[in-house]
């Protein structure tokens, strides 16, 4: 007798991701564990996103929810969720490259750890390899090291904080964390993001954070951005800056 295996809800936030949001849609079509949904929320996208998902011959369940206005990722990832059949979440980036076997992967890891709550893997961001390191709830409240592309237990989701504009998946770790979950870390790299100008995945490289920024005079936004949401996130868990 086959028994069939759990059902994966797979969220994607979606906006003005037209041909990125397509070519992650084929690539689930090679997924290795077979039991998934796919939730795709437009975000108030005004680059006939939607209709093109509507077009799409899915060989898996795939059902689009419509924003009539963007109201970021979080707000959006929040109301995919609601719709989630599954027994286990994971929220995609539009611009994601996940390998064939990444929900087979993550989902046999997640079994093997019944003690944990989520299981995150290494991967790459444009050339930029990020492996991510150990569980460890001390250095997670140094450092952000886990994607928000991560497979988690729907009934430890505590749901992303809509008032951040940076540093969501941060804050969804510490908050889980503070409630007693813990993750579980494969340094296999299970997906890749493609640098995008105005797409939601953003890096700086380290060299920027150590600049001398007080001597110029000025601050790059997306710098000055960077430390503002990171200052918000310490305060509201406690950090110490």
């Amino acid at each position: 007798m086959t028994v069939q295996q759990p059902l994966i809800s797979v969220i994607i936030p979606s906006w003005n991701h037209g041909d990125d949001l397509l070519a992650c849609l084929m690539s689930l079509e090679g997924q290795t564990h077979r039991s998934f949904e796919v939730i795709v929320v437009d975000d108030g996208s005004t680059d006939g996103s939607a209709e093109r998902v509507r077009q799409f011959r899915a060989s898996y369940l795939l059902r689009l929810v419509e924003l009539e206005t963007n109201m970021g990722a979080a707000v959006a990832r929040n109301r995919g969720f609601r719709y989630a059949n599954g027994e286990y979440v994971i929220f995609l980036d539009a611009d994601a490259n996940p390998r064939p076997h990444m929900l087979e992967r993550m989902f046999s890891e997640l079994q093997k750890h019944q003690e944990a709550d989520f299981v995150y893997s290494a991967f790459r961001f444009g050339w930029k390899l990020f492996k991510g390191r150990p569980w460890s709830a001390e250095e997670l409240r140094k450092r952000p090291y886990i994607h928000t592309s991560s497979l988690m237990r729907k009934r430890a989701f505590p749901g992303f904080d809509e008032t951040l504009k940076k540093f969501q998946d941060w804050d969804l770790w510490l908050t889980m964390a503070e409630r007693g979950s813990r993750g579980i870390w494969i340094p296999e790299e299970l997906f890749s993001l493609s640098v995008r100008r105005g797409g939601m995945s953003k890096w700086l490289p380290s060299i920027v954070h150590k600049l001398p920024w007080h001597h110029f005079g000025f601050m790059p936004r997306e710098l000055r951005n960077y430390r503002k949401w990171e200052k918000v996130v310490k305060e509201k868990h406690e950090i110490a800056a």
